[in-house]
């Protein structure tokens, strides 16, 4: 292409700030061209800050303005749908912040939209471009634990103050996030097993709410296998002592350990001993996933999260909450 693509961000707020807004300017071939906001004087803040040529305080405005090539959704969970839908019909590729929609049911409607119009859906699950996380692959890969067992994952943290003090926030309103945090933050993990150990078969799971403190559950486990036959269990807790987030994979001839959302050591422990390797996440985190999307939509390579792989992630949560 002779020219930049150029992108619209519907819902400029904290997410956009550092993670995902600047790579969007950083990216050779993209331009961000306009930010959307329904408070008009944040938008216009953003827009000032970022050097962003155009504002608005409605979606349908930007989705359809003709100087805006592609999309990026930043909005919660709830309006994922109502706009991904409005940028299928104006043709347009499309980028959704993760998770792909509260429900399973609405996450297929998005991907059926986009396949129908034969156009590009990417949803925001950037650890899939992360050296840290393809440094891992790379050594489920070349077999440095043989063959693959099993996984697992505790993932805890104590309430914080927004919590205890019972004020309003959409991550555990139970009509946005049923799962509460898990649903923001236990998709990440379920789409990271999914991506390095295969599509999930089988998956059952319990959730309730202990703490009474929002609507949304806060306590959830799970178990599953993966089609290959990899077992998988996961405990998240959002009312704990202490913050710890912890996976194990284990094989019949090692293991390798990491944190989903910590930057921790990635350590691979096998016949050859133990090895601990720390790999920055870059400044801007989401600054490999947006490059994945110029190289997928300019250079015809394919990105590795799409609606589909999002979509089954939706189902993985799904079935753990069900």
């Amino acid at each position: 292409m002779d020219k930049p693509i150029r992108w619209g961000i519907i819902g400029c707020g904290s997410v956009t700030e550092v993670k995902s807004g600047p790579p969007y300017q950083n990216t050779e071939g993209f331009s961000l061209e306009a930010v959307m906001r329904r408070d008009i004087a944040k938008a216009k803040d953003f827009a000032k800050r970022y050097k962003v040529p155009k504002y608005f305080s409605d979606a349908s405005t930007l989705i359809n303005d003709s100087d805006i090539d592609a999309i990026y959704i930043a909005t919660p969970p709830d309006t994922h749908k109502l706009y991904a839908l409005e940028v299928a019909n104006a043709g347009k590729p499309c980028c959704i912040e993760k998770p792909l929609a509260p429900s399973y049911e609405d996450g297929l409607a998005i991907v059926q939209a986009f396949k129908k119009k034969k156009i590009s859906l990417f949803v925001a699950y950037y650890r899939r471009s992360l050296p840290r996380f393809l440094q891992i692959e790379n050594w489920l890969r070349a077999n440095k634990i043989g063959e693959i067992r099993s996984v697992s994952w505790n993932l805890s943290k104590p309430a914080n103050d927004i919590d205890l003090k019972r004020e309003y926030n959409w991550r555990t309103d139970k009509k946005i996030a049923p799962g509460g945090y898990f649903d923001d933050l236990a998709s990440h993990g379920v789409d990271l097993f999914a991506y390095l150990l295969g599509d999930f078969k089988t998956v059952k799971g319990v959730s309730v709410n202990q703490q009474g403190l929002y609507s949304a559950k806060d306590a959830i486990t799970a178990s599953w296998v993966h089609e290959n036959g990899i077992t998988g269990m996961a405990s998240w807790n959002f009312g704990s002592f202490k913050r710890e987030d912890k996976v194990e994979i284990i094989g019949n001839k090692g293991k390798i350990q990491f944190s989903v959302f910590s930057e921790e050591d990635i350590v691979l422990e096998n016949e050859q001993g133990i090895q601990s390797l720390f790999i920055e996440n870059p400044k801007h985190v989401q600054q490999y996933h947006v490059e994945n999307l110029k190289a997928d939509l300019v250079d015809g390579k394919k990105h590795p999260s799409t609606g589909e792989t999002a979509l089954h992630a939706n189902w993985v949560m799904s079935q753990i909450l069900q």
